[in-house]
């Protein structure tokens, strides 16, 4: 379409140069013009462009605009993936990294790391936990002092997942000495800038084929600019990022345990037992049938809260529940499929093995059970006085 409409303005403007000695005034001369075919083609070729506008500028930073029910289709088909470190690689970059600066940043930062990111040439990551801590956001100590146009960023962020291979963080960072949920900043970090150090690649018990590094900041020069959003609101918008990490991570467990069900079935299908196939038991198959129910049930739940994410509502109450849920149920779902795998189960060579391991890191990544309980337990309007409290102010700064 575009070298179409190049072609045809070129021979334009040599059809103008040519015949420019018979024309002597332009401007008056061209009301007596008289327009062919060639002339209507031209036009029509122009009218092509409109009902492609739309769609293109949306693609501006090489996105697909795509909304978010084809995030989902991609997110239950990682499930398919036969372990869980690449799904949480690819799931960090994607729905972890990138949400804010999709909703927030300049369009500078968006050309700059956002496209890049989209194309896959930038490999993201995020940055929230440190050392001291990770469920306590606000106590973070990493901080950023301002010098002219740059930001001078100093301390260590912890379980840092694509760490080792990341080019990029979006690093929350305290950026001034004001109330600990309001002088915080997300920040776009380049993580090859001198200064920053991969201290090590952390050995994990499970999703072993992803990278989890502790990197380290001294004294790292960023330039003022790469602030995503507004400075000091840099809390409420990783609060409203994790609830997409929340909900993509609940939709991709939610698969993988439908898929451990029916390959439980198949194996119990054709492991014969007392001169049956071990499915025949009512204890296995009525057990396989109340773990479905309940994945189908959380199945629901995670679609009511894409459908209310789509529509722009608060989906907070949703996610964290979904969240809660995802990580109790997988482990209670792959403990009971391993347990009628008997002996091979316990090994290596089995892929329920490997989600045994790996799906634990479900309820203490991206929020705790225990910090989704608070969550829930502030919105029902049922926590003690000193924690709501807390939980209130977090709530009226993502209500901004």
């Amino acid at each position: 379409m575009f070298k179409t409409l190049l072609k045809s303005a070129i021979n334009n403007s040599l059809w103008i140069k040519n015949h420019s000695k018979t024309i002597i005034n332009p401007l008056l001369s061209i009301r007596t013009l008289t327009f062919s075919a060639e002339h209507d083609e031209l036009r029509k070729t122009c009218n092509h462009v409109n009902p492609f506008v739309d769609e293109w500028e949306a693609r501006e930073y090489n996105g697909q605009g795509l909304d978010y029910s084809f995030s989902v289709a991609f997110f239950e088909e990682l499930a398919n993936i036969n372990c869980g470190g690449i799904p949480t690689a690819l799931m960090v970059h994607t729905d972890m990294a990138l949400p804010a600066l999709v909703n927030y940043g300049s369009d500078e930062l968006k050309r700059e790391f956002l496209a890049p990111s989209l194309t896959g040439d930038y490999v993201a990551c995020v940055g929230v936990s440190e050392p001291s801590g990770g469920s306590d956001v606000a106590a973070l100590r990493s901080n950023a002092r301002r010098d002219g146009d740059d930001l001078i960023i100093n301390g260590s962020k912890m379980w840092i997942t694509n760490g080792a291979q990341a080019d990029w963080m979006c690093m929350l960072v305290n950026t001034s000495h004001g109330p600990v949920h309001k002088n915080k900043s997300l920040v776009c970090v380049p993580l090859k800038s001198p200064g920053v150090t991969v201290a090590k690649k952390i050995n994990k018990i499970g999703l072993r084929c992803s990278d989890t590094a502790e990197i380290y900041f001294d004294n790292v020069r960023v330039p003022y600019r790469n602030i995503i959003g507004e400075e000091g609101l840099g809390f409420m918008y990783q609060m409203l990022q994790f609830q997409d990490e929340r909900i993509c991570a609940s939709i991709s467990t939610t698969s993988g345990m439908f898929r451990a069900i029916q390959e439980t079935i198949d194996y119990c299908r054709q492991r014969m037992t007392f001169d049956q196939p071990l499915i025949n038991n009512q204890y296995i198959h009525f057990r396989l049938a109340e773990l479905q129910s309940e994945v189908e049930c959380l199945k629901s739940l995670n679609y009511r809260a894409v459908d209310e994410m789509m529509n722009g509502e608060n989906v907070t109450y949703l996610a964290s529940i979904a969240k809660l849920k995802a990580g109790r149920l997988s482990r209670e779902v792959i403990d009971s499929c391993l347990q009628y795998y008997g002996g091979m189960g316990f090994t290596e060579d089995l892929l329920i093995g490997r989600a045994y391991r790996d799906n634990r890191a479900m309820s203490i990544a991206g929020g705790t059970d225990e910090i989704m309980l608070g969550i829930i337990c502030n919105l029902m309007g049922i926590l003690p006085k000193k924690n709501e409290k807390q939980m209130k102010n977090c709530k009226k700064m993502m209500n901004k």
